[in-house]
Order: structure tokens, then C-alpha cells, then sequence
């Protein structure tokens, strides 16, 4: 391009030249004239000022110049290079003695009006593009349209597709004329980009430690085509992959690695190959770490921390994370301390063939302590609400873990939108050396988590309406406040809960549930409330009232619980005082006997811990519960032979019972977004009894397989999903009923995100599921367990809350249910299949 530049240049000037020369037959080279300019003008402009062009050329009249003169050439040659003008040439009108009127003859270049991206063709370029090719062009109204803005812009058009993988895309330019701007022209870029190419081989050279195999999978992002490798070349993620390689390297100890050369050639129209030339360097091993500047830790516990001795490899990043990222790194213990202002410099002070000596600088600094905590964004929620989530205190000593626990527990509260956690403007964090202080503010993002339930549904061979309301932000303390039903006082943190469901004269329920997680504003001691009760009959259509079959239920439960500081305070004990009635007349289709009416009265006790990140989409940490529900043994206590009670209104009178349950979840992120998790979960139960000649207790079984919904609420018995089986097929066939005493289940998946936004967030899992249940404790086999498979999604919208969607494919035959297995599709409605 600058060849074509300097010929259109040297044409030009001599063009200009053999003008002057035309005009003046008398004009010797080798014997120059002088002249005094009498008059300087410009022809030739639509656009541009004469006195523009005039202040530019240098010249005035009045001023001497000389015929032909170096003076002449580079004002032609300042006024080509401003690529304004297609045509510049310097003329005399008139000549007389040593006078000499000049005129500057100049044909403009169009001016741009507008540009267009097409595909060539027919095809379509996507609005995406566009926008991103107008931004990397940088056109503006009124440009210059020369030859070298379209030669320049060409070239950025087939890079900006090249680096998506279109390496052969062609572009041309056609211009028209616009009929309603003056000396103006309409550019379209007409784009073919031909098909992606795809890189046959991977080659490296250099390598003689580390494989071509390690370095190709060090490489995430760019592969050789395969069966199960699409092999694209994208040129931001190979450029990643250039960094990924030096970082391999690095992590091996070869601190000098570097690539050399990096080429790519065509060997066809589909497929290039990719050379990339490294230098090893050598491999180098710790031999001395020395720590200077510390008083507060001594180098024992350093050392401990860092985790690193002598003759180790010489591990950058695993350096730099022991020192500064990890959450029990060296900086992370001096912050958590106070000291905020901390500052660590690892310094290598010798290198002595493949040894280094390590020096660790430290500045401690003086300790820090929080002075504004600042809450924004909470227009609903009770600013005490926020602020008794936070581990931030003023007056307090700074610790960056107090931090990242209450962004957590804000997170996981439901009341904000926990993706705005993940975004710098999150918090700001705002330090003040001179004073030793550090401002925060908590920017948060509000979202609307009361929900609404108005559906109906098939379940059960049945027709089943239900209409709830949840209110997951209720103030118990406003409800006889004027204004504060706005729908409903809100803003305390509180769960309100509401719902009916019915079949007509079939089946009906109502309940009520509510839970204050601060009862008593004071501490985070958590009261619950809930009571319900569900009627079933065997009308045959929901107008009919003549049932002589039936089942009630009615219950209550009050509960207690207490967040704990010890083990850490994530861990949280709950007890729970519940009683149910259950009469039944005639009624045998879920329990083991069919008449009488039987008391529960229980009490349970959970241990549990949870360490999420957020509610809908954790991708760290881990949930843990173990839990006990017992009953009075009355069997123990009384002298009455149940060896001899057949009536069955008696034995079950009054239910006994002890109930165990244990179960297990972890969240591990697994690319460095942090979007693909791996999500795990084990869960057991088991259900006991106190006196064998009692036995089992007809209430509080399993029923495990399916999408753990039965179409409607069920009392008296709790219902285990287990994906790619019918609904309670995995449990035993006992005395005309599914149920079961003791229960296992084991469960992988694989979650990608979707679209995370407060209005509405999506993922898709994959899953393998595996689990089983038994009658009798003794027949439980740990690896007797039906196996399934799957894929699903997630939705979140916050007015009905989680809708699910599972195809899953039983793997196994379940003896006396020849259907049980195989492909189902399974709904969840409220809640995740668990």
C-alpha cells in the first residue's frame, strides 16, 4: 500500500511540473527563475474553503518562488497525503517578467453518507456483526472516502471475521452516488466469508520435556478436528490458548518458557495447519524461602501456609495463589487480622542453576477497621434486615472474609439479585490509609420473590386445582399499619404461606405455614409455624357426594431454631415439636390398615449446614443435614401384648416411630467463569421402630421413584424423586401398597446456565441418578440401586417460582412393575426435583 502511495505521489509532482513547464517553454531546469506571486487562487472545490487550502499552502502573494523548486513538489505532495483529493495540480494563469499568477486546481474525493453490510450472494449478515464491524471501522458521516479508508476498512472487515474463523472471507466495495447529500456516496461492503476452516493439526516444535499430547491439552479452547472435536479456529480463544501454554509451563517450573513463533497455513480451502515454535527453557526448583518484614506471623506458620519446601517445582501460580488468592492464602490470614493495607512481594534474590531463593517482602501495615457501612437499593426490604446478615460491624477490624460471608449471606437471602454479587459495582470498597478506616456500601439489586399459584394439573388419575400465595419478604409487625398494605406489609424478612387444593367432593386441602428466621428481631433464632388439613374420599367424580370412603388429615407443627457460631456459623439447630390425626374410614389405598383413627405426636431435631453461594444456581459450596423424628414409645411404656392386638384401631392409636435422615449436597464450579457445575447429592432415610411386635409404622414411610410429585399433596407418607422411573414404583409392594422403611439415593449433574437475570433464570442439567428403597432395614443393600439418566431444564420466574422439566431413561427392570423403567418425561411445579 505505501508503494502505491509514493507512485501516486511522484505521478502527481511530476504531473504538476510538466503543467508549470507546459506554460512556459522557457523554463530551464538547470537554470531555475525566480517570480513574485501576484495573485494565489484555488479551483476545483465543492466543499472544502479556498482560504483552508490557501492557510495550508505556505505561500502568499508578495511571496518570490522559484520555478521549478523543491518548494513547488512538497506543497503538492502536503496536499495529496491529506487524502482529501483525488486530483491536486499547481498552475500559473499568467506570466509577466518575473511576476506570475498561480491557481491550486484540486478535484475533491466523495464524502461517506452512509455504509451498508451485505452478504454476498444473499446471505445474511446478523445485526451483531454489524453493529461490531461499524464499531471497529469507526465510520463517521462526512469521511473522506478515499482509496485508502476503503483498502483499510476491507482489511478490518476480513480481520474481524478471520478471527471468528473465516480465514478466506472476500470483501469488495461498491459505492453510488447519493442523490440527496452533495459530493457524497453510499459504501457497501458486500461480504462472502466462505466457509470456517478448521485446523487439521496442532504441531509444536521445541518441546523436548513436555509432550506435543500435554501442551494440545493445555490448549482449552482450540483443538485439532475430530469425531468428538469441531477443530474451529477462533482467534481470541487461540490467543488464550497461547497464554494457557506459557502457563502450563510456568506451573511446571520452567519460569523462562516463551513462544518463539506461532504460523498457520492452508492446506486446502477447509482446513489449515498451526506450527507454534516454543523455547523450554530450563526447569528450575525451589531451594530457599526467606520472609522479611513479618512480626505479626511467625515464618513457621508462613511456611505451613505457603505449603511449599525446598526442592519443590517452581510453581508461579501456585505461589501467587498461597500468597495472595486462596481464602487461607497469606494475605487473606493479614486481612482477616485487620490488615487491610498488607502488601507481599515475592523476590527472587538468586538463581544458581536450577535453584531459586525466594524472598518474601512484607509489608504489614497498620490494622484497619470499618467506619460507614452504607446499604443501597433495599426500596422493600428493612434496612436491619440487610444489616443483621452482615459480619461487617464499624468500629470492627477490617477482615476480608467478614466481607465475602455477608455478600453470601445476602445472596442466599432471596431478597436481592445474587448474580449482582458477582459484578465489581457489587460492593465498593473504600479505603482511607491516612486514618487506617475502609468505607463500604452494599449495592443491591432487589428482586420480587412473592409468589403465585393459580394452576391445574393431572395427578393421581385425577383433575387437581390449586391456587397458593407465597409472601417470602411479609412483616408479621405491620399487619394493622395503615399503608402498609401495598399489596401486603413487607419488608421484615419473613415467610407467609397459603395454598388450597381440590378436586371438588375427591380430594381437598388447605394450609398454612409461617417462618420468621429473627424471631425476636434480636438474634437469628428462627420460629416456625405450620398447620394443614387434607380430606380424600373415593367419590367417583368431584360432584359427588355420597363418599363412604375416606381419609382426613389434620396437622401442626411448632419449631425452634438456632444459628450456631461453633463449628463455624453456617451451622444452624432446629427442633420441632408436630402433631397429626389421621382417621380413615374404609380406607385402604396408601396405608397397611384401613380403618380407626391414629395420633402422631413427634419431635425432631436437624443439625445442618449450608455454605451456598446463592439459592437458584449455587456454583460453590455445600449443604449438610442429619436429622432424627421420634415419638414416645408407648409400646415400651404400656403392658399390653401386641402380639395379640388384631384390631387394628388399636394398635395404631397412637404412632411410634424413630426416623432418621441424612443428606448431602456440594456445588464445585469447573471452568474458570465459573458456569458449568458439578453438582452432587446423597441422601438417605430410614425409618425404625422401637418394638418388633409392633412393627413398622403405618405412617411416615417412603415412596421412592419419579418426579417426587404425586399430582397433589400427600399426608403421612414422604415422597422421593428419582428421575427416569414411574411415580412410587422403586418402593415394595406390601399389603396392597407401595411403601417403604428405609430408602438411598445418589445423584451427578452437570448444570449450565442459560440466561441468569432477576426476571427470569434458566439452566440445563444432565444427570446421572441412582438409588433404591426396602421394606425391612435388614434387606438394604448398599449396591443393589436402580440407575437412570437424563437431561433437564430449570426456570425461575419470580412470581410462580421454579418450574422443571426432566426426560430421564431408567436404566434397570424393577421386578413386578415391567413399565417402571425406560424413557419419562418428569414436571416439577415450585420446587427442584430432589
Amino acid at each position: 500500500m505505501k508503494s502505491k502511495l509514493k507512485l501516486k505521489v511522484l505521478a502527481t509532482l511530476l504531473f504538476a511540473g510538466n503543467i508549470l513547464l507546459a506554460q512556459n517553454v522557457g523554463t530551464n531546469y538547470n537554470e531555475p527563475k525566480q517570480y513574485v506571486i501576484q495573485e494565489l487562487t484555488v479551483s476545483g472545490l465543492q466543499i472544502f474553503d479556498p482560504s483552508q487550502i490557501l492557510s495550508v499552502s505556505g505561500f502568499a502573494v508578495g511571496d518570490t518562488i522559484t520555478v521549478p523548486s523543491e518548494d513547488l513538489s512538497f506543497l503538492v505532495k502536503k496536499l495529496w497525503l491529506n487524502r482529501s483529493f483525488s486530483k491536486v495540480a499547481l498552475r500559473y494563469t499568467k506570466i509577466e517578467d518575473d511576476k506570475i499568477w498561480l491557481d491550486i486546481n484540486l478535484q475533491e474525493n466523495l464524502r461517506l453518507s452512509k455504509w451498508e453490510f451485505v452478504g454476498a450472494s444473499g446471505a445474511k449478515i446478523s445485526k451483531s456483526n454489524k453493529t461490531d464491524l461499524g464499531e471497529k471501522l469507526n465510520l463517521r458521516r462526512g469521511t473522506v472516502v478515499s482509496e485508502f479508508m476503503l483498502e483499510n476498512s476491507t482489511r478490518l472487515v476480513k480481520k474481524y471475521f478471520a478471527d471468528k474463523g473465516f480465514l478466506n472471507t472476500e470483501v469488495t466495495t461498491m459505492q453510488r452516488t447519493d442523490t440527496i447529500v452533495q459530493n457524497a456516496t453510499v459504501v457497501t461492503f458486500v461480504i462472502n466469508k466462505n466457509p470456517k476452516v478448521k485446523i487439521k493439526n496442532l504441531n509444536f516444535k521445541g518441546n523436548n520435556d513436555i509432550s506435543d499430547k500435554k501442551l494440545r491439552k493445555a490448549m482449552k479452547k482450540t483443538k485439532r478436528k475430530s469425531i468428538f472435536r469441531s477443530g474451529k479456529y477462533i482467534r481470541d480463544k487461540y490467543d488464550e490458548d497461547l497464554d494457557n501454554i506459557i502457563t502450563y509451563y510456568n506451573k511446571k517450573g520452567y519460569r523462562d518458557a516463551k513462544i518463539v513463533t506461532d504460523t498457520m497455513y492452508a492446506l486446502d480451502s477447509k482446513f489449515i495447519n498451526v506450527d507454534i515454535n516454543v523455547e523450554e527453557g530450563k526447569q528450575y526448583f525451589i531451594r530457599n524461602i526467606t520472609w522479611v518484614g513479618n512480626s505479626i506471623l511467625p515464618e513457621e506458620h508462613l511456611n505451613a501456609t505457603l505449603g511449599l519446601k525446598k526442592g519443590d517445582v517452581y510453581d508461579k501460580s501456585a505461589l501467587n495463589k498461597m500468597l495472595t488468592e486462596d481464602d487461607f492464602s497469606v494475605s487473606t490470614q493479614y486481612n482477616d487480622m485487620g490488615y487491610m493495607f498488607f502488601y507481599i512481594d515475592p523476590v527472587e534474590i538468586n538463581i544458581d542453576g536450577d535453584s531459586i531463593d525466594l524472598e518474601m517482602r512484607m509489608l504489614e501495615g497498620a490494622q484497619a477497621r470499618f467506619s460507614k457501612i452504607a446499604i443501597n437499593g433495599n426500596n422493600k426490604t428493612d434496612e436491619d434486615v440487610v444489616r443483621r446478615e452482615l459480619y461487617t460491624k464499624p468500629g470492627e477490624l477490617f477482615s476480608k472474609t467478614a466481607i465475602t460471608e455477608s455478600m453470601r449471606r445476602l445472596a442466599t437471602s432471596g431478597y436481592f439479585n445474587p448474580e449482582a454479587f458477582n459484578k465489581p459495582e457489587g460492593i465498593s470498597v473504600i479505603p482511607d490509609q491516612a486514618n487506617s478506616t475502609v468505607d463500604l456500601a452494599f449495592n443491591l439489586e432487589e428482586v420480587s420473590n412473592d409468589q403465585l399459584e393459580l394452576s391445574g394439573g393431572w395427578g393421581g388419575g385425577m383433575f387437581v386445582g390449586s391456587v397458593g400465595v407465597t409472601f417470602n419478604n411479609f412483616a408479621m409487625s405491620r399487619i394493622f399499619k395503615k399503608g402498609a398494605w401495598r399489596p401486603v406489609p413487607s419488608g421484615e424478612g419473613q415467610t407467609l404461606s397459603l395454598r388450597g387444593q381440590s378436586n371438588g367432593t375427591y380430594y381437598n386441602t388447605v394450609s398454612l405455614s409461617f417462618m420468621d428466621p429473627w424471631f425476636g428481631k434480636k438474634k437469628p433464632n428462627l420460629f416456625s409455624f405450620s398447620a394443614y388439613y387434607a380430606h380424600e374420599s373415593n367419590a367417583s367424580y368431584w360432584f359427588d357426594s355420597g363418599a363412604d370412603q375416606w381419609m382426613s388429615v389434620l396437622g401442626i407443627s411448632v419449631g425452634l431454631g438456632k444459628r450456631l457460631k461453633w463449628p463455624d456459623n453456617n451451622f444452624q439447630l432446629r427442633g420441632e415439636i408436630s402433631y397429626q390425626r389421621y382417621t380413615l374410614q374404609d380406607w385402604s389405598s396408601y396405608f397397611t390398615f384401613s380403618n380407626g383413627a391414629s395420633n402422631n405426636l413427634s419431635f425432631g431435631l436437624t443439625l445442618s449446614r449450608t455454605s451456598i453461594d446463592q439459592q437458584f444456581y449455587p456454583r460453590q459450596g455445600s449443604e449438610f443435614s442429619i436429622g432424627v423424628q421420634v415419638t414416645p414409645p408407648y409400646s415400651l411404656l404400656d403392658s399390653k401384648d401386641y402380639t395379640k392386638i388384631t384390631d387394628d384401631a388399636e394398635r395404631y392409636k397412637w404412632i411410634e416411630y424413630h426416623k432418621w435422615t441424612f443428606r448431602f449436597a456440594t456445588y464445585t464450579a469447573l471452568s474458570a467463569d465459573k458456569k458449568l457445575v458439578l453438582h452432587t447429592k446423597t441422601k438417605f432415610g430410614v425409618l425404625g421402630y422401637y418394638n418388633k411386635d409392633w412393627g413398622y409404622s403405618p405412617f411416615e414411610g417412603y415412596l421412592l421413584g419419579g418426579d417426587g410429585m404425586s399430582g397433589y399433596t400427600r399426608y403421612g407418607q414422604e415422597v422421593v424423586g428419582l428421575r427416569g422411573y414411574e411415580n412410587n414404583s422403586l418402593s415394595p409392594y406390601i399389603k396392597g401398597v407401595n411403601t417403604s422403611n428405609i430408602y438411598s439415593k445418589f445423584t451427578l449433574e452437570l448444570r449450565y446456565p442459560i440466561i441468569l437475570e432477576p426476571s427470569s433464570s434458566i439452566y440445563a442439567l444432565a444427570f446421572f441418578e441412582a438409588g433404591n428403597s426396602w421394606y425391612e432395614i435388614r434387606d438394604f443393600n448398599p449396591f443393589s440401586l436402580k440407575r437412570a439418566v437424563g437431561l433437564g431444564l430449570r426456570l425461575y420466574l419470580p412470581i410462580v417460582g421454579i418450574l422443571g422439566v426432566d426426560w430421564g431413561y431408567g436404566l434397570d427392570e424393577v421386578k413386578g412393575y415391567p413399565n417402571a423403567g425406560g424413557g419419562k418425561f418428569h414436571f416439577s411445579i415450585g420446587t427442584i426435583i430432589d
